[in-house]
C-alpha cells in the first residue's frame, strides 16, 4: 500500500468516451465498488486508479455534455486503449461515438486498443438481467444481487445491432490505419448492463489483458542503466537519505 499522502503512478491510462446519459460513469462505479447506483453528470473528468496485479491502470471517466468536449481530446493524449459507449436503446448515442467523440482519440497513442461497449442491455434483453440465486451458487459468481423490480414496459426496442457495432469498429481500424495490428471486432465489441453487472467485469478485464504488453514495453525503456552523478558523493557511494544522518 503506498504511504499516506502519495498516489500509485499509473502504468497506462484507459479513457471511456460517450454521449451524455449512456452510463459511463456507472459502467466504472459497478466495476470498482461493485454496486449500481444514479449518478450526476460528469463534469470535466476523473479517474479511478486499478490494480492489475503489479500493475496500476488509470481509468478515465470523462465528461459527455457538449460544453467539455473540448476536453476529451486533453484527456485522451497518451491513452493505450478507448473505450467508446452508447445506450442501445439510443441511436443518436451510438451516432455520435463516430461524428463527435473519435476525433478526439486523435491525441491517443498510434497503437490504441479500442472498444465499442453498448451500455444499458438490461432494458433490452432478459439475458443481462441479474442471474439467479441458483446460477450464482452453480457458477461460483461474485456478482452482488441488485434489489430493483424489471421496469414495467421491459423490453425497450434495441436501436443498434451487433452488426452496427461491428461495422463502426472496423471503420474505427481503418481509419486509425490499424488493420493487422487490432484485436477482431467480435471481441471488442461489448453489451453490457451497469445496472445488473452484465459483461462488466469482461469489459474490462479483456481491454487490462490487452494493454499488459504497453505496460512491460513502457516500463522496461523507463529502466534506464545511466547513473545520477547527484546521487553519489565524492568518494562513489551511493549518498544516504536524510533520515540516516
Amino acid at each position: 500500500m503506498p504511504a499516506p499522502g502519495k498516489m500509485r503512478k499509473p502504468d497506462i491510462k484507459i479513457v471511456i468516451l460517450g454521449d451524455m446519459n449512456v452510463g459511463k460513469t456507472s459502467l466504472l462505479h459497478r466495476y470498482t465498488e461493485r454496486s449500481f447506483k444514479e449518478t450526476l453528470s460528469t463534469i470535466g473528468g476523473a479517474f479511478f486508479l486499478k490494480q492489475w496485479g503489479p500493475y496500476n491502470i488509470s481509468i478515465w471517466d470523462t465528461a459527455g455534455r457538449e460544453q467539455f468536449h473540448g476536453l476529451g481530446s486533453m484527456y485522451c493524449r497518451g491513452a493505450a486503449a478507448i473505450i467508446l459507449t452508447y445506450d442501445v436503446t439510443n441511436w443518436q448515442s451510438f451516432v455520435e461515438l463516430e461524428d463527435r467523440f473519435l476525433p478526439l482519440t486523435d491525441s491517443a497513442n498510434s497503437d490504441s486498443i479500442f472498444a465499442i461497449v453498448g451500455n444499458k442491455a438490461d432494458l433490452t434483453d432478459t439475458q443481462a438481467h441479474v442471474m439467479t440465486l441458483e446460477e450464482v451458487a452453480e457458477e461460483g459468481s461474485v456478482l452482488p444481487l441488485p434489489s430493483f423490480p424489471t421496469p414495467p414496459d421491459f423490453p425497450l426496442h434495441k436501436q443498434v445491432s451487433q452488426d452496427d457495432t461491428i461495422a463502426l469498429y472496423n471503420r474505427i481500424i481503418r481509419y486509425k490505419a490499424l488493420e493487422g495490428t487490432s484485436p477482431p471486432a467480435e471481441k471488442m465489441c461489448f453489451e453490457t448492463s451497469a445496472k445488473t453487472g452484465f459483461n462488466v467485469d469482461i469489459m474490462f478485464e479483456t481491454l487490462f489483458d490487452l494493454v499488459l504488453p504497453s505496460i512491460i514495453q513502457k516500463r522496461s525503456q523507463s529502466e534506464s542503466p545511466i547513473l545520477y552523478l547527484e546521487d553519489y558523493n565524492e568518494e562513489g557511494m551511493k549518498s544516504k537519505g536524510d533520515c540516516c544522518t
